[in-house]
């Protein structure tokens, strides 16, 4: 999760106060599209190995450090939850692809477990015969219900062994270790798996892990590791990206990316030009500082620039922010073959400075303040607000940014209220309705990932439509939408008060109704959907429902 940054009482109250003042709704934000999506068009869910697996130590797995940082039972969890045994997926392969069938998702993305392929997390030591078989029988088990595979190689869940022994991603070694376990993946399933994600979230994984703590590894390295962290991040996924680009490409043809998650930054007074510069701060510290080393060689002269000074008047020789050579620069860029955007929230962001002298940190590098509008809708969770306008502005941002990728939005989804019993799904479906809608205003896309599909039973947040209890059983709430299985045409009955269609303009009806199964109660979404562009062919559409299908444990950290 991504808390508000605490600023003093007064400074909240004057913001707030100046919110009704810069900004009044705009009807073609409010404005809804009707249609459907074209035939070809690709729907699925998501989930990650630690999240969802269990059988943490069995197997040959070896422990990750995830697996360290839920057992130290210092309240870094909320119920000091482990994943032991999450949502039991490694037993029930079989009941999760049936799950999987009767939502019929023609794609699903998921992560694989580094240490239960590499026990040691380096090839060279050992590789676990016994996890190579249990994701080559998973993806058979996919392929043969006519369900696509896409594959995560790294979603937090770092080997242990490589934290304690080299000091995980502090280490410029780790970009070798994991180029070596990337490689492995792509010999033993790359003749069945044709898209690739080499990380997922890498800038929560280094700011939360390197920097807050509040994430494995529970580093406080303020304002060093994290950027230590993400410096190698980016070597390994550009290390990775051309193993395959090199070895397998010509054989297998597939498609190798990386999977990065920003909130939309609003300037607060549109009026001002400090706000203004401070959004696309906030913009280019969060996605910038990914995309920009892969689509341009370099991070963003914004972040160079404020980390140098910020450095130098802290004492320091050289800037926190480490400096690519001109070799690696021109190694790293282009290094992606498709650009996987996360986004759940938006926050207004206002200037702030913060001296130096307060010490270093990746916020206050960021000289900003993120505030939410109290009018915006609050879903009940800890986290996310729902403010669809602000998905459309982000992918146009990406979309200008790095010269018009092909776009795969791989998470979208909003958090399930803590001890809700059921699938308490109108609000959620509210929210999917209109991120939906706006993406579908935002133009050429090739994926999208709506939020998650189960619940581990427990006191976790989670963003699911199926229910895992202690017990074993998994309510059967579903999410389903014709465009899974059939692309309609345009619909006979669209209202008449819906708008003119444009050329290059999608268009989305959605009709819900709430049904029950047994002893819980679900709602389904019944879509007509309609994709009009002109120019270039949309490749697919990956819809990840992130990190729970009939097996999601989403864990609740505590701030």
């Amino acid at each position: 999760m991504k808390p508000v940054r605490a600023v003093p009482l007064w400074w909240v109250l004057l913001l707030v106060s100046r919110l009704g003042a810069t900004r009044k709704g705009s009807p073609e934000e409010a404005s809804f599209y009707y249609g459907t999506f074209p035939l070809g068009f690709s729907w699925g869910a998501g989930s990650s190995a630690f999240q969802t697996e269990g059988a943490w130590d069995q197997d040959g797995k070896g422990p990750s450090i995830w697996d360290a940082f839920t057992h130290s039972g210092k309240g870094k969890v909320l119920g000091d939850e482990t994943a032991d045994v999450a949502c039991d997926g490694y037993y029930k392969v079989q009941e999760d692809v049936v799950l999987l069938r009767e939502l019929h998702v023609n794609h699903y993305r998921f992560s694989l477990s580094w240490p239960r392929l590499l026990p040691t997390g380096i090839r060279a030591d050992k590789v676990n015969k016994r996890g190579i078989k249990f994701y080559s029988d998973f993806i058979d088990a996919l392929l043969k219900s006519n369900i696509t595979p896409v594959v995560t190689l790294h979603h937090w869940d770092l080997p242990q062994l490589l934290q304690v022994k080299y000091g995980g991603w502090q280490n410029v070694s780790m970009a070798n270790y994991f180029r070596d376990y990337a490689d492995l993946c792509f010999e033993a399933f790359g003749d069945r798996v044709k898209h690739w994600i080499t990380f997922s979230d890498p800038r929560t994984m280094a700011e939360k892990g390197y920097e807050t703590g509040h994430h494995a590894p529970g580093l406080q390295l303020h304002g060093t590791g994290l950027y230590k962290a993400a410096h190698h991040i980016i070597k390994a996924h550009a290390q990775a990206w051309h193993s395959y680009n090199s070895t397998w490409r010509g054989k297998q043809r597939g498609l190798v990316g990386i999977s990065l998650n920003c909130d939309w930054g609003e300037p607060m007074d549109i009026s001002s030009p400090k706000d203004i510069e401070a959004a696309e701060r906030y913009l280019q510290f969060c996605l910038g500082w990914f995309a920009n080393p892969i689509y341009a060689g370099d991070y963003p002269q914004v972040m160079k620039d404020r980390i140098g000074k910020k450095s130098a008047e802290q004492g320091l020789d050289m800037s926190r922010l480490p400096v690519f050579s001109l070799q690696e620069k021109s190694y790293i860029k282009g290094t992606s073959d498709f650009l996987g955007l996360g986004h759940f929230t938006t926050r207004y962001i206002t200037e702030r400075n913060y001296p130096s002298r307060q010490g270093p940190s990746y916020h206050n590098d960021r000289d900003l303040v993120e505030l939410v509008d109290p009018n915006w809708p609050d879903l009940g969770s800890t986290w996310p607000v729902s403010v669809p306008w602000g998905f459309r502005r982000l992918l146009h941002f990406a979309q200008t940014q790095y010269g018009n990728p092909p776009i795969y939005v791989t998470e979208n989804g909003a958090s399930q209220k803590l001890h809700c019993t059921q699938l308490c799904d109108e609000w959620r479906i509210q929210y999917l309705k209109g991120y939906i809608n706006e993406m579908l205003k935002g133009g050429k896309l090739v994926s999208q990932s709506l939020g998650n599909l189960c619940n581990q039973q427990s006191d976790a947040c989670c963003r699911a439509v199926t229910k895992s209890h202690a017990d074993g059983d998994r309510d059967r709430g579903t999410y389903s939408l014709h465009a899974l299985h059939t692309n309609l045409r345009s619909s006979p009955d669209a209202p008449p008060s819906e708008p003119e269609l444009r050329p290059g303009y999608p268009f989305y009806r959605s009709i819900f109704r709430k049904e029950s199964s047994g002893h819980s109660s679900f709602f389904c979404l019944e879509g007509l959907y309609t994709f009009l562009v002109s120019g270039s062919v949309i490749m697919g559409f990956f819809c990840c429902c992130f990190v729970c299908f009939g097996l999601c444990y989403d864990l609740k950290i505590r701030k």
